[in-house]
């Protein structure tokens, strides 16, 4: 059952909210990149104008180098990219701020100093989870080590919480999402497994919920998850899906009250879900990732009647997938096979190996969709039943974050530096 912290703030939030929201992107989506996955938190790009081709010498508006070591992706918001990283050691946690314009970094603000950091994996960082933005305000995360609430035109910390501890044993992966006032986060860990919301504004717990699947029989290992959790409406009821080992879940991101769940053998979830045609696409994790389509509108424990299909060739563990219309996009994370897949029945469409290996989430923009390597190849393709590749694009180093994209704009972060590509 759900912890309820602060009912009068929680009820504050009426159901239309996120639909205004939707009605509302078009207006300020194309210059605004809130979330590490966009404006919808789905990988598509409300623009048109975004660059197809570029190179060390072509196309660069600016490059900047990053100091320390980070994964997070990108959010902008007006004139400014935000991002976080932390030295190599996970000692200090910063939040960065680059102009748009210019690329000259505004703000390199410690956050938070660790005085005894846990061991990651070598795939990750102390500073992977993204932030979010809005007009004023930006949340960074930094997992069990912290989260905190900054001004965006002087970085100035209002608020900090660093009583939400978890083991993560690898690091911290899951990012923070914004639904009306609350931050909301997942913190799935070796030891403990829960959701909770904050007040956006003061940092106050509103709910925490402990997810119901038992998972004291599993070795620890297997008890962790590192996806962000996706805020969906279905027929005008808002859910947050929330992938963790053992089972996705839905929630009322206003009360933390579970909705549904699905159970499944995998975990240390990476991919975050999307939704479309009905259905809840989400990932099963590890050791061997599959992609299931969960029917929404049921209640209680559905595993027996809401799984529609399944996947189990070419699926990714860490890159989430793109919905297009009727079609699924996915890139395998070794290898870089991309699958087309027909989204209504999950019967394979194409298939084609990029090569490279993967973990930053794709992009879809203009009608191109964009995958990026951890070698520094972006692949574009056109959308369609026959694949059809537009350029392959390199840079220096590799990608690990996932890309923005804005107005005329790509802001690409690879190890070392941002990129803006125009």
């Amino acid at each position: 059952m759900p912890e309820q912290i602060d009912a009068p703030v929680a009820m504050r939030f009426g159901p239309a909210l996120l639909l205004i929201l939707i009605l509302a992107l078009p207006v300020g989506a194309a210059e605004n990149w809130p979330d590490f996955r966009g404006p919808a938190g789905d990988g598509h790009s409300h623009t048109s104008g975004l660059p197809v081709t570029w190179s060390e010498t072509e196309n660069v508006t600016w490059k900047t180098a990053i100091p320390g070591r980070g994964w997070s992706s990108p959010v902008v918001w007006g004139d400014r990219v935000w991002m976080t990283t932390a030295t190599a050691d996970g000692g200090e946690l910063f939040a960065l701020a680059v102009d748009k314009r210019t690329g000259k970094v505004l703000h390199h603000a410690k956050v938070f100093d660790v005085q005894q950091p846990q061991e990651i994996d070598p795939l990750n960082s102390y500073a992977s989870p993204s932030p979010v933005i809005e007009s004023g305000r930006v949340w960074v995360h930094f997992g069990t080590y912290g989260t905190a609430c900054l001004d965006t035109a002087t970085a100035e910390v209002l608020w900090k919480r660093r009583d939400f501890q978890v083991d993560h044993q690898k690091g911290p992966g899951s990012s923070p999402v914004l639904y009306g006032d609350l931050l909301i986060f997942q913190c799935d860990g070796n030891d403990v497994q829960y959701m909770v919301a904050l007040d956006k504004t003061s940092g106050k717990t509103v709910w925490k919920t402990a997810r119901s699947v038992d998972l004291s029989r599993r070795d620890p290992d297997y008890r962790k998850s590192f996806s962000t959790p996706f805020v969906l409406q279905h027929h005008g009821k808002v859910q947050l899906v929330s992938t963790a080992a053992g089972a996705v879940f839905a929630y009322d991101p206003r009360s933390g009250r579970e909705l549904w769940r699905v159970r499944y053998g995998g975990h240390t979830n990476v991919s975050r879900p999307v939704a479309g045609h009905g259905m809840v696409l989400i990932n099963t994790g590890f050791p061997r990732p599959e992609l299931w389509a969960v029917r929404l509108g049921g209640s209680g424990d559905v595993t027996p009647t809401h799984v529609a299909w399944k996947v189990t060739r070419g699926v990714s563990t860490k890159p989430s997938v793109i919905l297009a219309d009727d079609l699924v996009y996915m890139v395998s994370d070794k290898g870089g096979v991309v699958t087309c897949l027909e989204a209504k029945t999950g019967q394979t469409v194409w298939q084609k190996r990029l090569g490279g290996n993967y973990s930053a989430s794709g992009l879809l923009a203009g009608g191109r969709l964009y995958f990026f390597s951890q070698e520094g190849a972006t692949t574009v393709i056109e959308p369609g039943r026959v694949y059809r590749e537009l350029a392959v694009n390199r840079l220096d180093e590799g990608f690990m974050a996932s890309p923005a994209g804005c107005g005329t704009s790509l802001y690409l972060r690879t190890r070392t530096h941002l990129y803006r590509i125009d």
